[in-house]
This record gives structure tokens, sequence and C-alpha cells, in this order.
């Protein structure tokens, strides 16, 4: 008699507790594995959490209750399988449960493994990006290949060394003794196991069912984001994202649109107008002048302040930067609108606060009639220009440029014989020299142009060239602080060679980085690392510092006023020369949002109470809620969706 078949003489009850016994090994298994990773990040970011007075070992029990939902959710279709298919299907139920559990187990492994770094480089677990980026394969496992073969390395022995014991463990997945019980009896065990399951995956006695805010216990980000289950992570924002990607934002709150616009309205300064732009309005100049003058936006990859000596940052890094800074417009208390590149893009070229859900790059109604400078400069005889070192498809880049007024796209595939071409593109020095090229031949022409240059090279694995700068001692030669300065040198390489030719005097150009590399931290928005470095350079412009709370819009709108025309547009900042500028940014980090005016930061989760705090010394200091402040808030994310929906940002 094989060992692994249940013997005939065996009692009733025993056949049943097979069936039980058999569900349960396998909610241990995986239980085990997210565990095991919720211990492991637990051990990395200890240091980070044990000087808040939250809880944090409260992390595993209500970790629990977020791995239970994953387990009882991947046990349903067994349990129906071996309760209400017949004996004459016993082999086929075998054959498919074993294939099911295997891939089962082996992702959860591969998911749990994947967690670390993405956890290391996003500050959080698996979400949403986690799977959109897949759409661009070439570029991603070029990056994660190049980047991460350690951590594959590691991923794929767990994954082998399971699948081999997994095989090996023939009782574990034999499934054909269940069937000797009598289906009467499997189908009335039926109902108290899937209730049972029901009960799991529902997580909650109350109203509602849990969902990925329970597991947001304390006020420490972090500890919150241990506690979360990767799995269940991915999946709801997956979810979220169908959900709410097109419809009324309630998980943040309900408001009338119409109070919503008029509260964004009364905090931008911006007074709503009749027609299909509700934001547009007439601008005019405060440095008129008989020839406008041309508009380059230099978006620098993930470049913090940090990293910057002219905003506080470190005083080597970017000598380029540090030095220009010095002569022109010096943006040292600048916040990005996001955490991502199209974020970044959006503030920068069309003066955009971050839509909820999906950047408009990537959504379907804003690849047209969707406010941009190109635009906005194209009637009055600008030429525009995209210039990107790496493919334009990723992010949708291509598309959204060309469909919202640029005239035309120089990416990779038109670099003639770059001299080094990376994982993410060509270099910033090849993408500066393509750039300063383009810029002599318009201006030869005596053409008005318009530009948006995107750099690569600060992007992990960071590639960049050899024996273009002295690579910093104790660090990795492709290490962010290497690609941070090689990056400065390209800055350096293009104003300086800018600086030699006619269009130099007759440019605005604006440096300015789409978001900071690494957005990490224990506040539930670490507005420390939304700040970012930002200048205007150019003929006739005056060195100065502008100190006062900015954003991305209001560098874009700055720089419009520097061209020297009147310009009527939707932009959601004001040029620091108006009157009409508040002090005021809005950021995003996931599908979070905080609203900061002045010192004081209001904070929405979805389905979770506003909150307000002190913003001091670099900390989110919990204070008494600012309901106004909160309800602005709201409204900001309301109105930023209503625009988008309704086609009213042009």
């Amino acid at each position: 008699m094989k060992p692994d078949v249940l013997p005939e003489s065996v009692p009733e009850q025993g056949k049943t507790m097979r069936l039980i016994k058999t569900l349960f090994y396998y909610y241990l298994a995986m239980v085990g594995i997210f565990f095991t990773g919720r211990a492991v990040l637990f051990a990395i970011y200890y240091d980070r959490f044990t000087q808040s007075d939250v809880n944090y070992w409260l992390t595993f029990l209500y970790g629990l209750r977020m791995d239970t939902i994953v387990a009882s959710a991947t046990l349903l279709i067994p349990l129906i399988m071996l309760s209400l298919f017949p004996k004459a299907l016993s082999h086929f139920v075998n054959r498919f449960l074993t294939g099911y559990f295997l891939v089962a187990l082996l992702l959860f492994i591969y998911i749990e493994n994947a967690t670390i770094p993405f956890f290391d480089e996003y500050d959080v677990r698996p979400n949403f990006l986690f799977v959109e980026y897949l759409i661009y394969p070439q570029e991603v496992f070029k990056m994660i290949f190049s980047a991460y073969k350690l951590e594959l390395l590691i991923a794929f022995i767990m994954m082998a060394a399971a699948g081999y014991a997994f095989i090996r463990a023939k009782k574990l997945h034999d499934f054909t003794p269940i069937f000797e019980m009598h289906y009467f009896k499997r189908f009335l065990l039926f109902f108290p196991l899937v209730f049972i399951l029901a009960l799991g995956i529902r997580s909650s006695f109350g109203h509602r069912p849990a969902n990925l805010s329970d597991a947001m216990y304390s006020s420490d980000r972090v500890i919150n984001e241990i506690t979360k289950n990767s799995i269940y992570s991915i999946g709801y924002a997956i979810y979220s994202d169908k959900k709410y990607g097109n419809k009324k934002l309630t998980k943040y709150g309900e408001m009338d649109i119409t109070e919503a616009m008029q509260r964004v309205s009364k905090r931008l300064n911006i007074p709503l107008s009749e027609g299909d732009s509700p934001f547009r309005r007439l601008e005019k100049t405060h440095f008129p002048t008989s020839k406008p003058k041309n508009l380059v936006i230099f978006l620098q990859e993930s470049l913090g302040a940090q990293f910057v000596g002219a905003t506080g940052g470190d005083p080597k890094l970017t000598p380029n930067f540090n030095r220009l800074s010095k002569e022109g417009i010096l943006f040292s208390n600048l916040y990005s609108n996001g955490t991502r590149s199209i974020r970044g893009i959006a503030g920068s070229v069309s003066g955009n606060y971050a839509v909820p859900g999906k950047g408009v790059i990537k959504r379907n109604k804003s690849q047209s009639g969707f406010f941009t400078v190109a635009s906005l400069l194209k009637p009055k005889g600008y030429y525009s220009q995209f210039i990107y070192g790496g493919e334009s498809r990723f992010d949708n880049m291509r598309g959204w440029f060309l469909g919202n007024g640029f005239d035309e796209i120089i990416d990779q595939p038109k670099f003639i014989n770059p001299e080094y071409v990376g994982t993410w593109g060509v270099s910033d020095e090849d993408l500066v020299n393509r750039a300063h090229q383009e810029f002599k031949r318009l201006y030869a022409q005596n053409r008005s142009f318009v530009s948006v240059m995107f750099s690569t090279s600060n992007h992990s694995p960071f590639d960049f060239p050899a024996g273009k700068i002295k690579l910093i001692d104790g660090v990795p030669e492709k290490s962010d602080l290497n690609a941070i300065k090689f990056a400065d040198y390209a800055i350096g390489r293009f104003i300086e060679q800018a600086k030699q030719e006619d269009y130099y005097k007759d440019t605005v150009f604006v440096i300015v980085a789409d978001h900071n590399i690494r957005v990490r931290g224990s506040d539930m928005l670490p507005v420390n690392l939304y700040h970012i470095p930002g200048m205007i350079l150019g003929g006739g412009i005056k060195p100065q510092d502008i100190s006062r709370l900015t954003s991305q819009p209001d560098v874009l709108a700055t720089a419009l006023d520097l061209t020297g025309q009147d310009l009527e547009y939707p932009i959601m900042g004001h040029s620091v020369f108006s009157d009409k500028k508040r002090d005021l940014v809005l950021m995003q980090f996931n599908d979070t949002y905080a609203l900061r005016i002045g010192d004081k930061v209001s904070v929405l989760r979805p389905d979770q109470e506003p909150l307000t705090f002190i913003y001091k010394d670099k900390k989110m200091l919990p204070t008494e809620h600012d309901v106004d402040m909160e309800k602005d808030t709201l409204a900001f994310i309301l109105t930023l969706n209503h625009l988008y929906q309704e086609r009213l940002y042009k």
C-alpha cells in the first residue's frame, strides 16, 4: 500500500479531516512565506521606526490579517474543486491543483523577494507601478538584469529549492484521497468551509470588509507599509485604478464640484472664467519686449535638492549647477508634484498638478487638446521639440507630446553615432550636444523655438560614459552619486556651449528636476524629499534667490513671464514676479495627497480621516485639524479629476 493513499479502513472522520487539514496546511505555507518576507523588511528597516512611539510589533498581528485575506482568496478555488467536483474528475482536479499550488507558492516567493529591492527604490511595497511598467519590457528587463542580478539569483534559487521540495513531497499534492469521502458529505462540508474562507477574505465583522487601509494602523508610514501584503497591495492598486480611474473619487471624500473649484480658485488666487477652460486667464508679462524669447526646459531625472549645494545639499556633487545658480534665478524652496517623471513633466510642461490615478501623460482623455507650452506658443510662431535620449514611447511620452502641440520628437533612434548608449538611452552629454545643434540651426533660420529636454543618466542602473568625471571615492562607479555628478557635468557643458552662440541671449533656459531620486521616510508623506532644485538662466536675467515656497507650475509661469509676452493660459501657478502668487504646493505620493501652505500640511489618504501637520525641521508634527485646509485638499483632488474628465484643462 502506498503511504500517501488513504486506506479504506480510515474512518469517515479521518477522511473529513483530510480535506480540512489539506486546506489548513496550504494556508500555513502561504502565511509562512508572507511572514518571512515581512520579518525581513522589519529587520532591514528596524532603525527607521524604533524611534517612533508606535507599537511596531503589532505589524505582525495586523499583517496576519492582510495575509489571511490573500491566503483565503487563494484557497477558494481548491475548496470548490475538492468539495463540489465529482469523484470521476479526481485525477483532473489532482493535476490542476498540483500546478495551481506550485505556481501560487512560487509566485508568492518571487513577489516577497521582489518586494525588498522595490521597497529600497520606492520606499513602499509593490503597487500599480510594479505591473504598469511591464508594458515596456525592453527597458524594464534591461534595467532589472543590469541592476538586480544578485537579487534575481537569490529569488530563483529560492524558487527552485521550493519547487523541488514541493514536487518531492507527494503527500502535499495528492488530492485524490479526499475524493474517497462521500460526495454528499463533501458537499455539506463546503458550506462551513466557504463561510470560513469568506470570513477570512472579508476579515471584518463590520459593515465594510477590510481593505488596504486597515494595514495603516499607526502614524509611521514605514511600519504601515511593512504591515501590508505585497500581493494584496498589487491587486488592490489594479482594482483601485479600474474602479476610480474614470469615476468620482469617493474614496477621498465627497464635495460638490462647484464648491471644490471655488475653493481651488481661492487658494491659487486664479479667478474662474466661463467657458471650456475655467482656470484660463490673461497674464501680462513683467518683462515686455518687442522680440519674445525662446524657451528651453531641461528636465533633470531624479535630482533631489539634497544633492545640490545651491539648495542646501552636498556642495561637491553639482559644481556646475551651484556656479550657474548664481548667474540666474535660483528656486531654493521648490517642491515637485510627485515621485514619478510623468508627474514632473505635467508640472513643468503643462503647469498642471498631479491628477488622481494615472498621470495625464498616460491617460486617454489628455492625449490631445491638453494644455502644454507647445500648444500655447504654436500660434505665436514657435517651433516645438521634445528631445530625449531614450525611447520616447516609454510612459507614452511620444504620443502625449505629439498629440498636444509638439512639432517634433528627437529620441534615441534619431541620434546619429552617439558617443555612449546605456540602459535608458544615449548619455546626457549626447543629449545636450544634439540639442545645441538643433538650437543653432533653428536660430540661424530665424525661427522662434520652445524645447523640452529630458535627461536619463540619473536612473538605475546609473549608466554614463567613462572618463568624463572624477569618480567619488568610496562609492560604486555605477551609483546615484556618480550619475548625478555626470548629469551636472552635462548641464555645465550645455550652458557653456550655449553661451558661445547668439541664441543664448535670446533664450530663457529652465533647468529643473522632475522629482527626487527616492522619496522615503516615516512620515505619511515625506515632504522634505519633494524638495528639488530649479533655476532659470539666459541673456538679461538678473541673479536672485527665490526662497519663497514654489511649485513646478510656478517655475513654468515664471519662465513664460521672462519670454516677454502677454499670454493666456490655465497654468495652476503664478510667476514669482506677480503679486498674485501664493505660497503653496500640492504633493502626491502613490494614493496620498498633501497640500502645503506655509508650514502647515494637510494630508488625505483613501478611506482615512484627513490629518493636519506642522512641517518643522523636515518633520511632520501632528497638530489639531485645520478643517478648512483639509477640505481644500479634497477640493484640489476633485477639481483636478474634473478638469481631466471633462477635458477642461486647455
